[in-house]
């Protein structure tokens, strides 16, 4: 698999972004990102695309919203890496326009990198969020583009470091609220690895209009399991605390924004199994740590380490 590819990254500053960026370069495909002017006069975000620029990507200067910027900066690539942020999911519709006239590339990676929205169960108002990623797979799909589906599910950054407890800053030693009754299972994995399997499968023909989920088997846990892990790490036993299925619905309802839509994402994670109640089949996908044995994932037990 010593082949390389072009690849133009959209939103290689935002929250996943980055990683993917940092994997592409140290990958040895060529990296290119989409930049904005106005980015890469930003105190913050273009001191970001300095030190990618420093490490080797090439920077073009174009922007979602400005189809011929966006038609010229593809025609120089072979693959395009969308991660673009929730405010921008549907309009990636641009994106398929502009590679659909460009008629050069190999692949495109839409922004997912969360649950498989084809076969999310999720009540409103992440509904309608994954919607809208569900939207894009199917113009994708109607113009006949090649892609790849990256169903990462959840990132260790944001559910591990407070135990998903809403408002904490740390996982917590004495309490914890569990949605449901704790028995579905949920997929963490660390952005890193994430980034590292989305690189891999660039030039995999086995990853080749497929979903590639990553649900490694140590990073497969139910709630009570990662309770019970982080319980054995700090040598006690915490309070529970189980909301039933029907008060935490009620809770989504009545919650302001944005709670109420990390609230039911893990609603539909926690409480439906979104993540896990599906066998993968080969038919539409593949899974990441299979494909890539090489890869040393970081597990849910290691990264917990820190916290202790």
């Amino acid at each position: 698999m010593a082949e390389t590819s072009k690849i133009l990254i959209i939103g290689g500053t935002g929250y996943i972004g980055k990683f993917i960026v940092e994997a592409s370069l140290k990958s040895g495909n060529p990296t290119f990102l989409l930049v904005r002017e106005t980015t890469a006069s930003d105190p913050v975000k273009g001191k970001l695309i300095e030190s990618f620029n420093n490490s080797g990507a090439t920077l073009l200067y174009g922007d979602l919203y400005d189809h011929g910027s966006l038609v010229t900066a593809i025609k120089q690539v072979d693959v395009v890496i969308s991660t673009v942020g929730y405010g921008q999911i549907v309009d990636q519709v641009k994106i398929v326009a502009a590679i659909k006239e460009a008629g050069n590339i190999k692949r495109f990676f839409p922004s997912e990198f969360g649950n498989d929205v084809d076969r999310s169960r999720a009540v409103e108002p992440a509904k309608s969020a994954f919607d809208a990623k569900v939207h894009v797979r199917r113009a994708i799909e109607a113009e006949g583009v090649p892609y790849t589906y990256v169903s990462s599910n959840f990132f260790a950054g944001y559910f591990l470091p407070n135990l998903s407890q809403p408002g904490a800053t740390a996982p917590t030693r004495d309490k914890v609220i569990i949605l449901g009754d704790g028995t579905p299972k949920a997929v963490f994995n660390k952005e890193e690895d994430i980034a590292t399997y989305t690189i891999k499968a660039v030039n995999d023909p086995r990853t080749l209009n497929k979903i590639l989920y990553i649900r490694p088997p140590a990073n497969t846990l139910s709630f009570n399991d990662l309770v019970s892990l982080w319980e054995k790490k700090i040598g006690k036993t915490l309070e529970k605390e189980y909301v039933p299925d029907e008060q935490v619905l009620k809770n989504i309802q009545e919650a302001p924004i944005p709670i109420n839509v990390v609230l039911s994402i893990t609603h539909s994670v926690y409480v439906k199994g979104d993540q896990t109640y599906f066998e993968i089949e080969p038919s539409f996908g593949v899974e990441a740590s299979e494909l890539y044995p090489d890869v040393k994932y970081t597990t849910v037990d290691e990264y917990l380490n820190q916290f202790v």
